[in-house]
């Protein structure tokens, strides 16, 4: 701030009479004028989960295998969990709907509906 110049306070009309200013009233001056652009520096961390994609992205040649692995890994292993828990929906599903089958043909068949359940258990078995 010290190489700076005193602000002016007298200037030079152009019919040739001199004025008295005051620099506070005075409009600021644009950038472009001084000659210097302001530099405006944006710095953002990478999230933990694409580092190792952007140090792959400019590696050479393995660089695509090794960012699709980074990249789709999680959606594997989200999609292979998906079609786990659906199984397993549909296992508890099956086997509730085969105990209440076997449950109603046991209790309301008699004899003969006893004897359907037995050969039942018996093929499930095998």
């Amino acid at each position: 701030m010290d190489q700076l110049p005193a602000p002016r306070t007298v200037v030079q009309l152009p019919d040739g009479t001199h004025a008295y200013i005051d620099p506070n009233t005075l409009p600021a001056v644009p950038p472009a004028a001084t000659g210097a652009q302001p530099q405006v520096v944006h710095i953002h961390q990478a999230p933990p989960d694409r580092t190792m994609q952007r140090i792959a992205l400019g590696s050479g040649m393995g660089a695509g295998v090794v960012a699709a692995g980074v990249y789709f890994g999680p959606l594997l292993v989200g999609a292979l969990t998906a079609i786990a828990a659906n199984l397993a929906i549909l296992a508890f599903l099956a086997v509730a709907m085969a105990w209440g089958v076997v449950s109603v043909v046991k209790s309301v068949g008699g004899p003969d509906g006893k004897a359907a359940a037995k050969n039942i258990s018996k093929a499930r078995k095998r």
